[in-house]
C-alpha cells in the first residue's frame, strides 16, 4: 500500500472517484493500461505467450487447428515480435555468421513444415529468426495424409506427423511469393539484400515431390520455377511420410538426384536478385553410419552447397519418452521435438566427421529448443540451426529467449559463434 501510495499523489480517494465516475481520470487511466498491456502482449519474449497464450491454443484445439491457427495470426500480424530485432554491434559480432556469401545476424533458423505455403513468412521474421523455410512445397496440389494425421506429445515437448506433403502447389505458392516481393522490393528499392528483405537474413524454399510424381523431375520442376524467389533451395529426400521417399537416399539416386539438381540450378541463373541461390539435401536421423557416408559422398560428388540433418524419426525412443499412451505413440509418422535430440546430434556428428575435408555448409535440426542445445550443436559442426517443434510449444518468443540464453552463453566462453562451430 505504501508503494501504491507513493506513486497516487491524487491519494486513494480520488482513485476510488476515478473508477466509479465516467471521468477523463478514469478515461486516461484505462487507455493508459490498455497501452501497457497491449505493448506487453506485442513483445514477443513476454511470458504471457507462453505460459497463457499457446497453452489456451493446446487446450481448445487438436494439434492440426492450432498449427493453422498460428499461421494466420503470423500471416495477418496479430502475433507478436521481437522488439529488438537489430543487435548492438559487440553482440552481433558475437552471434554472426557466415552464411553462403550472407552475415546472419545469428545462427538460429526456422525449419521447413510450420509455413508450408510460404503465408507467413514476415510474421516469422519478426519475431526473431534469421532463417526462415517455407515448405516442403510440391509441383501439384495435393491433400496429403487423410485426418487426423498430427499429434502432440505434450509431456515431452514432442509431436508426431504424417502430414504426406499437403501442399497447395507450386503455382499457388509461386503467385504468393510473387506478390511478397512486389510489394517489398518497391519499399526495399534495389538495394534488398536478400528475399527475406532484411539485413542478416535469409529465405529458404523446401522443395519435396508429389506422392506419385517423378522422383526427379519433380525437384527439377521445384528449382526452375521457385529458384526466382529463393535465397536457398533444399531438397526433401527424407519426409517419412510420403512412400518410397527416403530411398532417394541411397548413394547412386542420391548423386543422381543432387548432380541433376545443381545443374538445373545452373541452368535457371540468377534469382531476381540477382544471385545464385545455394543447394541444400535434407536427409533423416534414422541411418547407420554408412549410410550418413555415403550421402556425404554423394554431396561432396555433386557439388552441392550444405546438408541439413536431420528430419523427424520414424524410431519411439519409448525408454526416455514420458507419454506412456501406447495409441498415441505408435502414430505412424515422424516423431520431432525434445525426444529427436540425441538422435539428430548423434547424425550430425558423424556427418562432421565425413566432411570435414569439404566446404558443405552442415545444418542442425531436431530437439533443438534452448540456447544450450544451440551451442552442442555448434559444436558439434552446425553452421547454424533450426527448430519447429520448440516454437509450436514455446510461441513467438522463443527466437529471442534462444539469441539471449546463447549470447550469454558465448560471453561466458569468450568465444565468438564462428569461433565455436565443430570445436569439440
Amino acid at each position: 500500500m505504501r508503494f501504491f501510495k507513493a506513486f497516487n499523489p491524487l491519494g486513494r480517494r480520488a482513485v476510488h472517484q476515478a473508477s466509479i465516475l465516467p471521468g477523463p481520470l478514469a478515461l486516461a487511466g484505462g487507455i493508459i493500461g490498455l497501452s501497457i498491456g497491449g505493448y506487453y502482449c506485442l513483445d514477443s519474449r513476454s511470458a504471457i505467450h507462453e505460459y497463457v497464450f499457446c497453452p489456451l491454443i493446446r487446450a481448445f484445439t487438436d494439434a492440426e487447428e492450432g498449427h493453422k491457427l498460428g499461421i494466420s495470426l503470423l500471416k495477418y500480424g496479430l502475433a507478436p515480435k521481437i522488439l529488438d530485432p537489430e543487435l548492438n554491434a559487440e553482440d552481433a559480432k558475437i552471434l554472426g555468421v557466415d552464411v553462403f556469401g550472407t552475415r546472419l545476424q545469428s545462427p538460429i533458423g526456422l525449419a521447413a513444415g510450420l509455413d508450408k505455403d510460404g503465408e507467413a513468412i514476415d510474421g516469422l521474421f519478426n519475431t526473431g529468426f534469421s532463417y526462415v523455410e517455407i515448405g516442403s512445397i510440391t509441383p501439384e496440389a495435393q491433400p496429403g495424409n487423410p485426418q487426423p494425421r498430427f499429434f502432440r506429445l505434450p509431456r515431452d515437448d514432442a509431436v508426431i506427423n504424417r502430414y504426406g506433403f499437403n501442399s497447395t502447389g507450386h503455382f499457388s505458392v509461386i503467385a504468393t511469393l510473387r506478390t511478397r516481393f512486389s510489394k517489398l522490393f518497391g519499399q526495399s528499392g534495389q538495394d534488398a539484400p536478400s528475399n527475406a528483405f532484411r539485413n542478416g537474413r535469409l529465405l529458404g524454399i523446401n522443395l519435396g515431390k508429389n506422392k506419385f510424381g517423378d522422383e526427379v523431375e519433380d525437384y527439377v520442376k521445384g528449382v526452375d520455377r521457385l529458384s526466382p524467389y529463393a535465397d536457398v533451395l533444399v531438397i526433401n529426400v527424407s519426409s517419412p511420410n510420403t512412400p518410397g521417399l527416403r530411398d532417394l537416399q541411397s548413394e547412386l539416386k542420391l548423386t543422381n538426384l543432387l548432380t541433376t539438381v545443381v545443374r538445373e540450378r545452373d541452368a535457371a541463373g540468377a534469382n531476381l536478385l540477382g544471385k545464385i541461390p545455394p543447394v541444400m539435401v535434407k536427409v533423416a536421423p534414422d541411418l547407420t553410419e554408412p549410410e550418413i557416408e555415403s550421402i556425404a559422398n554423394s554431396a561432396k560428388l555433386a557439388k552441392v552447397d550444405g546438408i541439413i540433418i536431420s528430419n523427424t524419426t520414424i524410431s519411439r525412443p519409448v525408454e526416455s519418452l514420458r507419454t506412456t499412451n501406447r495409441e498415441l505413440i505408435n502414430q505412424a509418422g515422424g516423431l520431432s521435438g525434445k525426444p529427436l535430440k540425441p538422435l539428430s546430434l548423434k547424425a550430425l556428428r558423424t556427418l562432421r566427421k565425413y566432411t570435414k575435408d569439404s566446404k558443405l555448409v552442415l545444418v542442425g535440426c531436431g530437439g533443438i529448443s534452448s540456447g544450450k542445445d544451440v551451442l552442442e550443436f555448434g559444436k558439434a559442426g552446425a553452421t547454424f540451426v533450426q527448430l519447429y517443434t520448440a516454437f509450436a510449444y514455446k510461441g513467438p518468443g522463443l527466437p529471442a529467449h534462444i539469441r539471449d540464453e546463447l549470447l550469454a552463453e558465448l560471453k561466458k566462453e569468450g568465444k565468438t559463434w564462428q569461433e565455436i562451430v565443430g570445436l569439440e
